[in-house]
């Protein structure tokens, strides 16, 4: 699968007093790529609510900032599918700006059951049509 990429463009509401993004603001694009990406497979937030009893939660995220982004600025954030295990899955994003690397990371989501918050493993559909999704993800940088 091609690596997912979302415009998303830097907003007053993104920036500090100084016309930067503060850095809360990128966990909200990584946030907002990988919803759009499950989404582009046919499975919104409500329709995995819905139709699989399941909500997907951070777990663990390690971000690498290397050059802000600022007002204005017409951002690519992507999205590489790393892995998937049974109860997880850890993706690899980027948030980008003119082909420069403005930020990375690498994001571990846990698979939860909708009434407990429990984990739970993924729907055998769900996990069949995600695991030929995994990538080599240095092979995209």
């Amino acid at each position: 699968m091609p690596l997912f990429s979302l415009p998303t463009r830097v907003y007053w509401e993104d920036t500090d007093a100084g016309g930067v993004v503060y850095h809360a603001r990128y966990v909200a694009f990584l946030e907002r790529a990988r919803s759009e990406w499950m989404r582009s497979l046919g499975y919104g937030q409500q329709a995995l609510i819905d139709g699989l009893d399941l909500v997907f939660a951070v777990r663990d995220m390690q971000l690498d900032f290397r050059r802000p982004a600022r007002l204005d600025d017409a951002l690519e954030v992507t999205v590489a599918l790393a892995r998937v295990r049974r109860v997880s899955l850890e993706f690899v994003q980027e948030v980008l700006h003119g082909g420069d690397v403005l930020a990375s990371a690498r994001v571990r989501v846990a698979a939860l059951d909708t009434r407990s918050f429990r984990p739970r493993a993924l729907p055998d559909v769900l996990y069949g049509q995600l695991k030929p999704l995994e990538s080599n993800v240095e092979q995209h940088r």
